[in-house]
């Protein structure tokens, strides 16, 4: 048997593991709080501190995205991946449906179009920059 301890929401719990030989299965015990008194107290605590969040005043809005105007348009990666090629440049009038960027993911090249009619208002990355879902690329106004 070996034993672990193994930390789950801020509560540690003992836990027993029983090794067997190749290709058996293991069994787990059911696992027992290492200090529940200690954990039920560090609720009774967190508490009040819930209350004061409530009494809290609301934060304002974040401003809005670099060289994106008021009013623009954030067009986003939809997923991670790597831009191939800019097809635009900041102050160029689009159409709805024109290509904006070529962007690679998941080993096929995607075009990102343009939702609308529009200026853009800045282009956010460049050719061969990796970027993460939810990024943004360029922006419209």
């Amino acid at each position: 048997m070996k034993k672990f301890v193994i930390k789950v929401n801020g509560v540690a719990y003992d836990v027993e593991v029983e090794e067997t030989g190749a290709g058996g299965e293991a069994s787990v015990p059911a696992a027992a709080p290492k200090a529940a008194a200690a954990s039920q107290s560090e609720k009774k605590e967190s508490k009040p501190e819930q209350s004061q969040k409530k009494e809290e005043k609301p934060q304002p809005k974040p401003a809005p995205a670099p060289g994106g105007a008021a009013g623009s348009e954030a067009i986003k990666a939809p997923m991670p991946g790597t831009v191939m090629s800019v097809e635009v440049s900041v102050g160029d009038s689009v159409v709805k449906g024109q290509a904006l960027l070529v962007f690679e993911a998941m080993k096929m090249e995607n075009e990102i179009v343009s939702p609308r009619d529009g200026e853009i208002a800045s282009v956010n990355v460049a050719k061969g920059a990796s970027v993460n879902s939810g990024d943004t690329l360029i922006t419209l106004v």
